[in-house]
């Protein structure tokens, strides 16, 4: 397992913890079928959310949010259409990316954390 992979995996627990205390329930993180990847996949009473999660030292380059293209939201989006066959539910789906900007990596004392909810419309 390199430092990225370990570094995603910290981002996405920061970021699951951000939704439960934003009243979200986790249903799954890592979602994975042969089309892509979910993050994460949270419910709260209304919505069901796909997350996105996507950590950077800084927004030097680009905002976090710019990387998730059109190519990676429709990968998203037909992962998302696998889940939801197998996991029906009456809640709306909705696409969510969170941003985290962690300037010393793993070590940032307080990552800034941002929710971008509906984010593919």
């Amino acid at each position: 397992m390199g430092k990225n992979n370990l570094t995603g995996a910290w981002g996405e627990a920061l970021a699951a913890e951000y939704l439960r205390k934003k009243r979200y329930e986790i249903v799954a993180c890592g979602y994975r079928c042969r089309f892509g990847e979910i993050d994460i996949i949270a419910k709260n009473r209304k919505y069901l959310a796909i997350v996105e999660v996507k950590l950077r030292k800084n927004a030097d380059f680009a905002q976090a949010r710019e990387f998730v293209d059109e190519r990676k939201q429709n990968r998203i989006r037909t992962t998302a259409e696998i889940y939801l066959s197998q996991h029906p539910t009456e809640l709306q789906p909705r696409f969510d990316v969170i941003e985290i900007y962690a300037p010393d990596g793993m070590n940032t004392a307080k990552p800034e954390i941002h929710h971008l909810e509906d984010a593919f419309s």
